[in-house]
């Protein structure tokens, strides 16, 4: 939650750099630190259907950069609304 509240104040402020770096910077942190931390403490064992679908989204979503790369790295409002839903719609099949 940190991280919406401070890309959201950012973006209002016209630093979409800042918002952007903010997101980056956090996921990059994260998935080794966070993760590496934990398993080193105790591992832990990924089901196979969790790893299946993530490897695809995780593939998917690497290729996204290569879109803006093409736009002149803008990135629209209904661009951002399709992100929301590609989020929604991932966490809907994940509780489903």
């Amino acid at each position: 939650m940190p991280e919406l509240l401070t890309s959201v104040i950012a973006v209002r402020k016209g630093e979409g750099a800042v918002a952007l770096g903010n997101v980056l910077g956090s996921n990059i942190f994260n998935i080794p630190g966070i993760l590496g931390v934990t398993v080193f403490v105790h591992p832990i064992v990924i089901p196979k259907e969790i790893a299946n679908l993530d490897i695809w989204v995780l593939c998917a979503s690497t290729l996204v950069p290569i879109a803006f790369a093409r736009s002149g790295w803008t990135v629209s409002r209904r661009e951002g609304g399709l992100f929301l839903l590609a989020c929604l719609t991932y966490l809907g099949v994940l509780l489903a």
